[in-house]
């Protein structure tokens, strides 16, 4: 794989920085300062500010090198006549500056996205016009209306200048037109609940499954749910790419793209060539599946390597069967649509093949466009085919699932989760290495739950660099998640906002936060949900500024409210009417244990096992019982729990504290339907503890087939409960 060839900067955490490095930095949206969990108030060393602003490739090394950034960073918008993108909600006016040579005469316009084409009109604002000299050269700045009947979409603007004998000039920028207000879809705009599952699709298997859940149990789970349960959604983990050979990465939360879908999730048998196999392949085919379908009633780890080896070996022979020429047009149809994106991950895959897994990569194969890599694609073709059919695949039976969600009566079906970013030798970070820092990655500062902080080991967007791109990398990336879903869970969605970056070397308590444009992101993010008809919600956990849950609620963007967290200013449990109507609200989260493993402090004890805890066993575990006691105190004085309740009846004594409250989406974990008690992920870790690898099993520990949850009392009981509270 590509390796990144940017050094390490030793971390000194004891030197502040200068004034003039704090006003790179600000200059940047990177904070010298900031407020922690326990409400202390954290000044960033010099070395980590430098660290990060160098990731940006902004040289400030010296005192010299600062003060030349900062005039750069001054004078540089100066330097062109548009920004790079111009990012707008619609139903206001905006102002647009142009700045141009002193005098010139100036015709701006819009070209729309369907072809048509606008005339802007200079603001008359009676005053002189903003001037300054730049290289030499006098520049002014000529403001222009942007009218707020503009469509929604992706237009072009175009600039002309000329005058005073010079030829006429163009420059160009994206303009990007998004909705005011993301309006929830027609079928939940009522009023009431809508309710649906939450599962980790992965851990669901069925009796056909290859060891592992995949598409046609997503199919199989949203149309009984759908249909025999009443609910309205399906929340999955993201399905994104892992490594095309070798080992997959077990978490879901650090793909290789955040695009493209994982075909481990594929069910051979269900790709329509599969059928019309010779005997002897079709044969073979099963002969692959029989040791993985008898791991399906296993409660131990899963063996995602296992299982794609197999499967992509039968993939292969499905594939060079061939396709009958209508199936041909259509795989050739997909190809165009998804573009160079598409033809660049399925390189990246077919070189990780050709160089071999985990092998490092000559040097003129980490950059797109060297003759290497030119020269890889044309001689992989075969190979990079092969990955671009995978894909094709993928979408076939995503759309399938969707389809059988919304046949079923759900309102909105499958809601995908997006993960914050990538593996840093992935897919993405070598197509989309211009828009991506280095150097760095992205984690989260310690908080009450992860008292050492984490470090996510993934590249960061650059924030100037994908301003340049026009967004482009974020608005493909989200229109093809959103194209068969009906919802969208953005993991972290302060990451929108600011994330926190930690340079190479240094503990994740040395990092600090970066800021983005959230307006451009997240009015894209839902501009491309208001064309899907989807909802977002925004997982707005953690150390949150208050202004950012305001924010996003007036985008109409749903947050998360998990049971557990929701607390008043003096630490007690807020009561129901308290609780925002725009949101999932849930009782737990993937990253704790389920409710039944949860309620019995299992969480404590995890965390002291793997030595993340910053605090005693004992005071954490008081902590804990007092928080949860708290919480079924407050069931008990709403006459939702009796006295001595059984497990099960706090379980849903929990669920239907949720329908007391006003939240729009409520989300039951398939664990805590089930009665499961262990972990999915425990934050933290990675070889300490088998994050993303554990089945779907009850509370004794023994699996629970897809089959046998029609027949299951605890879930029935439970989805009664939580369906008969949508008519309330």
């Amino acid at each position: 794989m590509p390796a990144d060839d940017t050094p390490s900067l030793v971390i000194d955490p004891s030197e502040p920085p200068s004034a003039r490095l704090g006003e790179l930095a600000a200059a940047h949206g990177v904070a010298t300062e900031y407020w922690d969990w326990k409400g202390g108030h954290i000044t960033v060393s010099r070395s980590t500010i430098v660290a990060v602003l160098s990731a940006m490739g902004i040289a400030c090394a010296s005192e010299e090198e600062v003060a030349r950034s900062l005039a750069e960073h001054e004078l540089a918008p100066w330097r062109r006549a548009l920004p790079p993108v111009v990012v707008v909600r619609s139903g206001s006016q905006h102002e647009l500056p142009v700045r141009v040579p002193a005098g010139a005469q100036v015709h701006a316009s819009v070209v729309l996205e369907d072809g048509g084409q606008r005339a802007l009109q200079r603001t008359a604002t009676g005053a002189a016009p903003a001037a300054r000299e730049v290289d030499g050269e006098r520049r002014e700045e000529q403001l222009f209306v942007l009218p707020e009947d503009l469509p929604l979409g992706y237009h072009e603007l175009v600039v002309t200048t000329g005058g005073s004998g010079a030829a006429a000039q163009e420059a160009t920028a994206s303009l990007v037109v998004t909705p005011d207000r993301l309006e929830l879809p027609a079928a939940i705009a009522g009023p009431g609940h809508r309710w649906g599952f939450m599962a980790q699709l992965y851990s669901v298997r069925s009796r056909a499954s290859w060891g592992i859940g995949d598409l046609a149990d997503l199919a199989e789970l949203l149309d009984w749910s759908g249909r025999d349960l009443g609910a309205d959604f399906l929340l999955i983990n993201p399905l994104l790419a892992a490594e095309p050979v070798g080992h997959q990465q077990d978490s879901p939360y650090l793909p290789t793209t955040r695009r493209f879908t994982n075909p481990l999730y594929l069910r051979v048998e269900d790709v329509r060539e599969f059928a019309y196999l010779p005997a002897t392949d079709h044969a073979l085919v099963e002969w692959q599946a029989e040791p993985l379908q008898a791991r399906n009633t296993d409660p131990g780890q899963l063996d995602r390597d296992a299982v794609w080896a197999a499967k992509r070996a039968a993939l292969k022979t499905v594939f060079h069967a061939g396709r009958s020429h209508a199936r041909q047009a259509a795989f050739d149809a997909f190809r165009a649509r998804e573009g160079q994106g598409l033809a660049d991950y399925a390189l990246w895959a077919a070189m990780i093949e050709h160089f071999g897994e985990g092998q490092p990569w000559p040097a003129e194969a980490s950059r797109i466009g060297s003759p290497l890599v030119e020269r890889l694609r044309e001689e992989l073709s075969a190979d990079i085919e092969f990955h671009e059919w995978l894909q094709w695949q993928c979408d076939e039976q995503l759309a399938r699932a969707q389809a059988a969600g919304v046949e079923a009566g759900m309102a909105l079906g499958v809601m995908h989760d997006l993960a914050v970013g990538v593996h840093p030798s992935g897919a993405d970070a070598w197509a989309l290495r211009d828009v991506l820092a280095t150097g760095v990655s992205v984690g989260a500062p310690p908080d009450a739950f992860n008292q050492q902080g984490q470090d996510w080991s993934q590249p960061p967007w650059q924030p100037v660099a994908l301003a340049e791109a026009g967004y482009a990398p974020w608005r493909d990336m989200v229109r093809t998640i959103l194209r068969h879903a009906g919802g969208l869970r953005v993991d972290h969605v302060l990451g929108l906002f600011r994330l926190w970056w930690v340079p190479n070397g240094s503990g994740p308590g040395m990092g600090t936060y970066v800021r983005y444009d959230h307006d451009a992101l997240v009015g894209i993010l839902c501009l491309e949900a208001a064309r899907a008809g989807a909802v977002v919600v925004g997982e707005d956990l953690g150390l949150v500024e208050p202004w950012v849950r305001g924010y996003l609620t007036e985008r109409g963007v749903l947050g998360t409210s998990v049971l557990w967290f929701e607390k008043d200013g003096e630490g007690r449990p807020l009561p129901p009417s308290a609780w925002r109507e725009l949101c999932l609200a849930t009782v737990n989260t993937h990253d704790l244990p389920p409710t039944a493993g949860y309620l019995a402090g299992e969480h404590i004890e995890l965390r002291d096992r793997l030595g993340l805890l910053t605090r005693s066993l004992e005071e954490e575990r008081a902590a804990d019982e007092a928080d949860r006691a708290a919480v079924l105190d407050q069931l008990q004085e709403l006459g939702l729990l009796g006295e001595r309740p059984t497990e099960r009846e706090v379980v849903e004594a929990l669920h239907a504290f949720l329908l007391a409250t006003p939240a729009k989406l409520v989300g039951v974990a398939l664990t805590d339907a089930v009665g499961d008690r262990r972990t999915q992920n425990q934050p933290g870790t990675s070889d300490e503890y088998p994050n993303w690898r554990v089945p779907l099993t009850d509370g004794s520990g023994e699996v629970v087939l897809l089959e046998e949850l029609r027949e299951r009392p605890r879930v029935l009981s439970l989805a009664e409960l939580v369906s008969s509270g949508e008519e309330d």
